[in-house]
């Protein structure tokens, strides 16, 4: 392709991207039933997963060989890094580790050790695959970084972005991503 088109592609993927950058995936609407709350959550989900596959094709062309410099598109790679924070925080720490829940009744304090006592740990298939997803999207940023220079205020996002998973339990497939965007 040439590199105009590239170009249009990454901001189509933007677009895309930014469609399912500030969802939230844990709705709970008192006054639905049942069926409506899955059909949205199932909607929601979609579009969070077609945003994420955007990340993804949008990285990947980034970080191939012997891409121009046009490709590296600023605004792109800060959605990217935007939308992969916001559903690690709103999203899957949530899901994976108890301590950030907050519950939607506004119960009593419970320590962190109570709340992982409490816990679960079965996760829904759509979870998993959001979750193996950002893991890809995290290894990939780190490629980028060692690709192409990025603006301070771009690096101070990516390095927050890379840090806090540190502080989260079972997420270690995310460590490992974590660790290798930190050095990088």
């Amino acid at each position: 392709l040439s590199t105009d088109k590239t170009v249009k592609v990454l901001n189509i993927l933007e677009k895309n991207i930014q469609d399912g950058s500030k969802l939230s995936t844990l709705l709970n609407h008192n006054n639905d039933t049942e069926d409506e709350e899955r059909l949205w959550r199932d909607l929601i989900m979609e579009r969070v997963t077609k945003s994420a596959d955007a990340c993804l094709t949008a990285i990947n062309i980034m970080t191939s060989p012997n891409m121009p410099k046009a490709v590296y598109i600023e605004d792109v790679i800060e959605r990217v890094i935007q939308y992969t924070k916001f559903h690690l925080q709103n999203t899957l720490y949530p899901q994976y580790d108890p301590v950030y829940r907050v519950d939607p009744h506004g119960g009593g304090v419970l320590s962190s050790k109570a709340k992982r006592a409490k816990c679960s740990t079965h996760k829904q298939r759509v979870i998993v695959m959001l979750y193996n997803k950002v893991c890809d999207i995290v290894s990939s940023l780190s490629e980028l970084l060692e690709i192409q220079l990025l603006t301070d205020t771009t690096i101070l996002q990516v390095s927050s972005m890379g840090i806090t998973p540190f502080f989260v339990e079972n997420v270690s497939e995310l460590q490992l991503c974590a660790i290798k965007l930190v050095t990088a």
